[in-house]
């Protein structure tokens, strides 16, 4: 009988570690999933910021590039007065500037 005994607790003891095998699998995969949940939400919210970083970044350059292009024609604007104003003065200082350009590449 004691050796019936200690079959049957042998059975019982291996039938427990199989549920807790079976419970702690279970418990890894829901860990796992919730983890996998966890960083598929932090990736979107990643690319949410990124897109509107670069929306921002997007539309401070386009404010930069008209301002460069507006101050870009207020100075040929300025230049073109200048020149009407003076043409003369503007066609010497023009030839100046070639043969200075032209002596320093001679050399």
């Amino acid at each position: 009988m004691d050796k019936q005994t200690a079959q049957g607790d042998y059975a019982n003891v291996k039938e427990d570690l199989q549920v807790l095998r079976d419970d702690i699998a279970a418990l890894t995969k829901s860990v796992a999933e919730g983890q996998k949940d966890r960083a598929n939400s932090l990736k979107d919210e990643i690319s949410r910021e990124t897109r509107s970083v670069l929306d921002q970044l997007r539309k401070r350059g386009d404010e930069v590039f008209t301002r460069a292009t507006e101050a870009g024609s207020k100075g040929v604007e300025s230049v073109e007065h200048k020149i009407e104003e003076r043409p003369f003065l503007s066609i010497i200082l023009m030839f100046l500037a070639g043969v200075i350009v032209g002596k320093m590449l001679d050399r």
